[in-house]
C-alpha cells in the first residue's frame, strides 16, 4: 500500500470533508483509495502511487473552492480533475467555475464574442454565469458599466397596466437578477453602483434610442421579447461592449398573435460572424435533481403529443 497525508487547517477542515465526510467518501470513490483522518491531517493509502496522488490532487481541489467560499456537491468533486483555471470568473467575492461542458462553452463566448445567445431551459445557469461575467468585466476595466433587462411581461400582463409606481412594477420581472448581483457584489455596494449609474437594471422599453458602448449588456428572459423590441435592442450595441441575450424558445408568456423575437432572431442571424449561440439542455440544470427530471418529463411530452394532454 502507498501512503500520503494532506495537512488542512482547522478552520476549513470540517468543509473539505463534507457532511457526514461525503466530500471525502467521493473522492475515495473516484481515485480508488481509502482516506481516513488524524486531527487536522488526512491519510490517503491506494495501491499505486498514480492513484494516490490523484487523490492528493483532488483534495487540493476541493481545498481551493472552500478557500474561495465557491459551494458543490459531492457528486461534482470528479469533474474537479478537469478544470481549467481560464474559466474561473473572478465576480466580486466569488470565484465562480463552470460546472459542465454547456456552461463553459457558454462563459468563454461571454468572454470572447461580441454577442452571445444562451438557449436552454431554466436552471442551467445562464443568467447567473451572464451577471458573473459582466461583473469580473467590470472589475477588470473591460467595460464602464453594466445594463441588464428583461421584458415585462410575463403571463399576459403588460408594465402599463400593472398596479404600483414603476419601482413597484418593475421589481417581481428583475428579481433574480439583482439576487445574483447581490450574491457577488454584496447589497451595499450594488445600490452604490446602482445609484452612480454604473449599474442599470430596467425594463427592455428603456433601450430604445440608446446606442449602448463600453457596456456588458444582457438581455434575460428574451423568449418574451417581441420582435420590433428584439430587433430594437440588438442594434443598441455600441464600440467596446459585448452582449449576452439568454431565453427559453419553449417557454414564451407572449399572448395571442404576437411572436417571440428570439426565435427570429435566432433564425435571422445564424450566418451571421462574431456571435455564437449555445445550447443547454436538461441535462444542463444544476438545481435541484428533480427539476431536471420534472423539465425532461416535460420535454418529452411536448416533443410526442405537440402538447396535447389525453385521457
Amino acid at each position: 500500500m502507498h501512503t500520503q497525508e494532506i495537512e488542512l487547517d482547522n478552520e476549513i477542515l470540517p468543509q473539505v470533508m463534507g457532511i457526514a465526510d461525503n466530500n471525502l467518501r467521493e473522492v475515495e470513490r473516484t481515485c480508488n483509495v481509502s482516506i481516513c483522518g488524524s486531527g487536522n491531517r488526512l491519510f490517503v493509502k491506494g495501491t499505486s502511487d498514480s492513484q494516490v496522488n490523484d487523490a492528493i490532487a483532488l483534495l487540493h481541489q476541493v481545498k481551493k473552492r472552500v478557500c474561495h467560499g465557491e459551494e458543490f456537491s459531492p457528486q461534482e468533486i470528479p469533474s474537479f480533475r478537469n478544470t481549467d483555471e481560464r474559466d474561473v470568473v473572478r465576480a466580486g467575492r466569488k470565484f465562480i467555475r463552470p460546472r459542465n461542458t454547456s456552461q463553459r462553452k457558454y462563459v468563454r463566448s461571454l468572454q470572447k464574442k461580441e454577442l452571445t445567445f444562451g438557449i436552454g431551459p431554466a436552471g442551467t445557469g445562464k443568467t447567473y454565469l451572464a451577471v458573473a461575467c459582466a461583473v469580473e468585466r467590470l472589475q477588470q476595466g473591460a467595460v464602464e458599466r453594466i445594463i441588464i433587462t428583461r421584458p415585462a411581461v410575463e403571463a399576459g400582463e403588460k408594465l402599463g397596466f400593472l398596479p404600483g409606481d414603476l419601482e413597484e412594477k418593475v421589481d417581481p420581472y428583475l428579481r433574480p437578477i439583482y439576487d445574483a448581483l447581490y450574491d457577488f457584489l454584496g447589497v451595499e455596494k450594488v445600490e452604490k453602483l446602482i445609484q452612480k449609474k454604473t449599474i442599470e437594471v430596467a425594463p427592455i422599453a428603456f433601450m430604445r434610442g440608446r446606442t449602448l458602448s463600453n457596456a456588458f449588456i444582457l438581455l434575460d428572459e428574451a423568449q418574451n421579447a417581441t420582435e420590433s423590441q428584439m430587433k430594437m435592442f440588438l442594434t443598441r450595441l455600441g464600440h467596446g461592449s459585448s452582449m449576452a441575450v439568454n431565453g427559453d424558445i419553449t417557454q414564451s408568456d407572449l399572448s395571442g398573435p404576437v411572436r417571440s423575437g428570439l426565435r427570429q432572431a435566432l433564425y435571422i442571424l445564424r450566418r451571421v460572424e462574431g456571435l455564437d449561440v449555445c445550447h443547454f439542455s436538461s441535462a444542463d440544470i444544476v438545481r435541484h435533481p428533480m427539476v431536471s427530471r420534472i423539465v425532461q418529463a416535460y420535454e418529452n411530452h411536448e416533443a410526442n403529443s405537440g402538447g396535447e394532454i389525453h385521457g
